[in-house]
């Protein structure tokens, strides 16, 4: 029993924390003050070169260090500036 107390104080406050952070990102972000972590748009260049030239998203994650979702979020972003440019 004591065991289940000491986990749902633990978990209250974990809440807690989680809570406040977000309000006080939202009242930064309202603010002007919070605008994320900035992108590398060198390092974006260079994927995007490397998945136009044909390269496995395996040899550009070993080359680059980026994961599965940044690579998907810039095959993305690439596939819709060339709908744009389509006129589509």
């Amino acid at each position: 029993m004591l065991l289940d107390v000491l986990a749902s104080v633990a978990r209250k406050d974990y809440d807690d924390r989680r809570r406040r952070q977000a309000q006080g990102q939202a009242r930064a972000k309202a603010a002007g003050l919070y605008k994320g972590r900035q992108e590398d748009k060198k390092r974006n260049a260079g994927i995007a070169a490397m998945l136009k030239a044909g390269s496995p998203w395996s040899q550009i994650q070993a080359a680059t260090g980026c994961s599965c979702s940044t690579l998907a979020q810039i095959v993305k972003r690439a596939k819709g500036a060339l709908m744009r440019g389509a006129g589509l």
